[in-house]
């Protein structure tokens, strides 16, 4: 394995934590960057380096020995990115991972998603730049589409288990990407084990496509019962979101994330050739049987 020490930053965090579990169960040795203050705990086996996440010279020495560098902090964080590449190639580190897992942020141009992910976009961007320079740095960017068992918990595609409901956009067939937060880490895990066919890419890998009636059917079927059906329009979803960003309202974000992903004739479910899921060991998941895990785990 010739990227074998891997530096999580945010490694208990919701992405974070199934990263790691991933890239332990695959071998990897690795090392959570964590904050000054953090009383973060870690699985056994995993080295813990605090630091100043603002400064080079301190995040450069909790590089110091790792091979690659995986960042998973929250989307409200990603500003201060570009420190993290910097102290990477002052530690020698052979591969960046930023911080990007949802949505294809390179194809966000003419959105309002794009402005509100402008520093994702630029830290991307800086990357490649970087890259050029330093040709012993290399970078992938992974999108991984919605987040299927955190979106169910939390709304994000309009169905509640205890409630027996869900709220469909539009007519509900708009096709979308999707992962569940344990497949994100088993990316991450395939692409620092896949080094070469890798480097300095911006891979699209989801576990699922899939469509809210498609998924409504699965519950059912599973539940032996109807849900409460409920419409709402994107058209005045997105009208709404407008109104509550012009008055500097932020969770906003959630009601474009939606229009983005969920309006008839978007089509923005990604489109990732076979060969590459081969290459990378990465094959479609069971959605069926994801549902029916997620059932029993819930309890309800």
């Amino acid at each position: 394995m010739l990227l074998n020490n891997v530096a999580v930053i945010g490694a208990s965090g919701n992405v974070g934590t199934p990263i790691v579990k991933a890239l332990l169960d695959a071998g990897f040795t690795v090392t959570a960057i964590a904050r000054l203050d953090s009383t973060s705990t870690y699985p056994a086996g995993v080295e813990v380096r605090k630091a100043n996440l603002h400064s080079l010279d301190d995040v450069a020495k909790a590089f110091l020995g790792q091979d690659a560098v995986v960042s998973t902090i929250a989307t409200s964080a990603v500003g201060g990115q570009d420190v993290f590449a910097d102290a990477a190639i002052v530690a020698g580190v052979k591969r960046y991972i930023p911080s990007e897992f949802g949505i294809n942020t390179r194809k966000l141009q003419g959105e309002v998603l794009g402005k509100m992910l402008k520093s994702k976009i630029a830290h991307v961007d800086y990357l490649i730049e970087k890259a050029k320079s330093y040709p012993s740095f290399t970078w992938t960017g992974l999108a991984t589409g919605l987040f299927f068992d955190w979106g169910l918990n939390f709304g994000t595609f309009g169905l509640s288990l205890k409630n027996k409901s869900i709220r469909i956009l539009d007519s509900g067939n708009e096709l979308v990407s999707t992962s569940s937060l344990s497949y994100v880490g088993k990316a991450v895990a395939a692409i620092l084990t896949h080094e070469a066919e890798t480097a300095n890419k911006y891979i699209e890998m989801a576990e699922f496509t899939t469509s809210q009636n498609q998924i409504l059917t699965m519950f059912e079927e599973e539940r032996g019962t109807k849900f409460t059906v409920t419409n709402a329009k994107t058209a005045d979803i997105e009208k709404a979101a407008h109104s509550k960003l012009s008055s500097g309202d932020h969770s906003s974000f959630v009601d474009f994330l939606l229009v983005y992903n969920f309006r008839d004739g978007n089509g923005h479910p990604f489109c990732v050739p076979e060969e590459t899921r081969k290459a990378l060991g990465l094959a479609e998941g069971d959605l069926k049987r994801t549902i029916k895990e997620y059932i029993r785990s819930s309890s309800i």
